[in-house]
């Protein structure tokens, strides 16, 4: 098991776009290993883009299954090299990241998303997400553009700080 730190914002991996995996090879398994073991150790976290720990390459894994806004998922998958198919109309929810751990902040997005990717054993896989799921995959591809929450809240207002429950 590797668990990776999290790049908190201003790191410059998280403020430029990832590059393209060229191959689903050893190291692409190992990165998304260390995805899935840095997310499973981080409380609460429902997805994590290779960004996030450090590695500028297209990747993330998501696994809403155990949180309550997820009616429906796909349980955990790790994606290489997504791409955006199809994108519903949007809807305004509240995100939080844990590259940005003091914030949380209103963002707009589809609730409806068909992506593309690479599996780990270089499958390639269409997923038809929406709700819950859907917000988090476009979450952590934004990850992978250079983008956090911050770059998509719908005013200066719409930025919180974030609550901290007992």
């Amino acid at each position: 098991m590797t668990v990776r730190p999290v790049v908190r914002l201003p790191a410059a991996v998280l403020t430029r776009a990832a590059l393209p995996l060229a191959a689903v090879d050893a190291v692409a398994a190992q990165l998304a290993r260390d995805l899935v073991d840095t997310m499973r150790a981080s409380p609460a976290c429902v997805g994590l883009a290779a960004p996030q720990i450090g590695v500028g390459a297209r990747a993330f894994v998501v696994d809403v299954s155990g949180h309550k806004k997820a009616s429906r998922h796909h349980g955990e998958f790790v994606l290489f090299n997504p791409v955006v198919l199809l994108a519903g109309q949007p809807a305004l929810a509240r995100e939080g990241c844990m590259s940005v751990p003091d914030l949380t902040g209103d963002v707009p997005r589809a609730t409806r998303v068909v992506v593309r990717g690479l599996t780990p054993t270089g499958e390639d896989r269409v997923l038809e997400v929406e709700g819950f799921e859907a917000r988090a995959v476009l979450h952590e591809i934004d990850h992978l553009d250079g983008k956090t929450f911050l770059d998509r809240v719908t005013a200066h207002d719409a930025i919180f700080r974030r609550k901290v429950y007992r």
